[in-house]
């Protein structure tokens, strides 16, 4: 793995297209971007305003959604979610309150090698878009998981009547 060129999160113009999957869910169609993507809904940390970003689903289990920063820690919803983790997420149809978390750099490499062996043609473009060359073997996808924060998104438990 190389670091070629650790992009800035889009401004202006491409920022404007990054956010358009926004619309799509404003507009009632988020499900047909599939159960890859999610519509994350958190606070801002300096303004307190409600923010929303789509945000790709590198896994799913039983207990959590857990999402990339591919533009690392200056990523504005990362840095959001750290400072304030109730979040909303909307994943598909349904819509979860949730815990956000840090994940570990090593449980992040791994996290990362597991989405390359199910999806090697977007790990590549994920790789490419974030500033790395890699070579595609699972050891170069490790260390790619090393040098990108992952969130872990958790169901929070509903509230129980007093």
């Amino acid at each position: 793995m190389e670091i070629v060129n650790r992009p800035a999160p889009p401004t202006g113009l491409r920022r404007r297209l990054w956010r358009l999957p926004i619309l799509l869910y404003r507009m009632g169609l988020g499900p047909l971007l599939s159960r890859r993507m999610m519509l994350l809904t958190h606070t801002g940390r300096v303004s307190g305003r409600r923010r929303k970003a789509v945000i790709e689903v590198v896994q799913r289990d039983a207990h959590a959604y857990i999402a990339a920063s591919g533009f690392g820690v200056r990523a504005d919803w990362y840095r959001n979610v750290v400072a304030s983790p109730e979040v909303i997420i909307q994943v598909g149809g349904r819509v979860m309150r949730v815990t956000a978390s840090p994940v570990e750099a090593d449980s992040g490499a791994e996290i990362m090698a597991r989405y390359a062996r199910r999806r090697p043609a977007a790990a590549r473009r994920l790789c490419k878009i974030m500033g790395f060359a890699v070579d595609g073997s699972p050891n170069d996808y490790r260390e790619v998981g090393r040098n990108i924060p992952f969130v872990r998104f958790t169901p929070r438990q509903p509230r129980r009547p007093r």
